[in-house]
């Protein structure tokens, strides 16, 4: 028969301490995040106070450093600035944002129209939605003017075609036909405006479908004719009113700044982005002259306050260190751009260090490095290396540069399709499948080779 018995033994486990575990975390963490959790911190922990920024002799630093680049510097705003603006602030740079009924409304106003049809028209372009759409009806939209007395159908019927006819083209039309048929006349050719206008007009689920056969039956036309009116349709604008949305911009602070100097490459730390905090020393000793055993939450708090401190020291030198590291690998690449990008793997840097390979991971994470070639996440810089016909690697970042030239280079109307471009790289000595050519130029957001034919300008 069985018995069930408990056995005890004893062994060794690596587990992370909550503070670890915390310091992880913190470390994965964008420098906005990061800025955010250390501004709570300031605000619940009596022993954490603002450090002001140290005067520095700019004149001393310029005779130290001498950057072969232009000096840029960044604000918190995520705005770059020449440092020889120093009143240039964020107000200066930003566009005001402008909607689409104050676009319109500004060109109401200048029209001569009496306070009725105003209203009207007025009452329209209030009940527009905001890719230039009016999906209420007419009368419903009239019926908020508050006229006394109430527009009839003649003067909604002219309030509407009076919006229709304002900028942009397409405005205030009532579904997708209407839209694009307001939009016609900026379509020069008349042989193609006219054949567009029965595409619209007669054959729009054709036109949808992309059925070219069944378009050229229908209107009796060749197809070259077919696909130069699609095209021109094409061209036209489905949602006119988006382009006056307000703009979704977010803005990227760089944690770290790449420049040359003496003919070498060297990171800086983004001074915009590392919080300035410090422990309280008056604090400190007014704690340690009185402290007993009924403030032991303040003891807690001042554990806190240094280990935060270390904390955003710590933080910052590492992402400074990988930084330096990656530069010192990738010159080449600020140098000559993404042709010259070589393989680098995060095991590379971690032995460099003497680090985890997942701390550089974390750095790495949501972190920016701003140089003379744009702003670049540090993952950016990493990639697997592909073999190449000569026994070496080369990096799909590399690749990318390559391909991207070879279609920018390509003769109009005849473009490289993705067999053709992973047959050219072959021939460079790059064994590259066709599936990847295809993501690689996915990535690259450039248009398979049908596309680019549709859309070739001849030179």
């Amino acid at each position: 028969m069985s018995s069930l018995s408990i056995h005890t033994h004893a062994s060794l486990q690596a587990t992370l301490s909550p503070r670890l575990q915390k310091a992880v975390r913190l470390l994965q963490m964008s420098s906005q995040d990061f800025a955010q959790v250390v501004r709570d911190a300031l605000d619940t922990n009596p022993f954490l106070e603002q450090d002001e920024p140290a005067l520095i002799d700019a004149a001393a630093e310029a005779a130290n450093d001498e950057p072969d680049e232009p000096q840029l510097t960044w604000g918190a705003d995520g705005i770059r600035r020449l440092a020889r603006a120093p009143d240039l602030t964020v107000f200066d740079t930003l566009q005001a944002p402008i909607s689409l009924a104050d676009h319109l409304l500004g060109q109401l106003n200048v029209l001569q129209l009496s306070e009725r049809d105003r209203a009207l028209a007025l009452a329209v372009v209030e009940s527009l939605d905001e890719d230039g759409y009016l999906r209420v009806p007419v009368a419903e939209a009239g019926d908020a003017a508050d006229l006394d007395p109430p527009p009839d159908a003649e003067e909604l019927a002219i309030a509407l075609k009076r919006v229709q006819a304002l900028d942009p083209a397409g405005v205030a039309a009532r579904d997708l036909r209407e839209c694009l048929e307001l939009q016609l006349a900026n379509i020069s050719d008349p042989q193609q405006r006219a054949l567009a206008a029965r595409m619209l007009r007669d054959h729009l689920d054709a036109l949808a479908a992309h059925d070219f056969r069944g378009l050229m039956r229908r209107l009796g036309c060749d197809g070259s004719s077919v696909e130069a009116a699609c095209a021109a349709i094409r061209r036209l604008d489905p949602h006119p009113g988006w382009r006056f949305s307000p703009p979704s911009t977010a803005y990227i602070t760089p944690d770290v700044i790449a420049r040359k100097v003496r003919g070498r490459w060297v990171a800086t730390l983004n001074e915009a982005v590392v919080p300035r905090v410090k422990v309280n020393r008056d604090y400190v000793e007014l704690f340690k002259r009185h402290r007993s055993a009924q403030n032991d939450e303040l003891g807690a708090h001042l554990q806190e306050a240094r280990w935060t401190v270390r904390n955003v020291e710590q933080r910052f030198s590492t992402i400074l260190a990988v930084a330096e590291a990656i530069l010192q690998r990738q010159h080449l690449f600020l140098a000559y751009g993404p042709m010259a990008m070589k393989p680098l793997a995060l095991r590379e840097i971690a032995q460099e260090l003497g680090v985890h390979e997942s701390t550089v991971s974390r750095v790495t994470n949501n972190k920016f490095m701003a140089t003379p070639c744009g702003v670049f996440e540090l993952k950016f810089f990493f990639s697997r290396g592909l073999g190449t016909a000569r026994g070496g690697e080369c990096s799909p970042t590399a690749i990318r540069g390559l391909m991207r030239e070879m279609i920018a280079a390509e003769r109009p109307g005849q473009p490289l399709s993705d067999v053709e471009i992973a047959r050219e790289l072959e021939q460079q000595g790059l064994k590259v499948a066709r599936r990847t050519v295809t993501k690689y130029r996915q990535l690259l957001r450039i248009d398979p080779a049908e596309r680019r034919k549709e859309h070739a300008v001849p030179r």
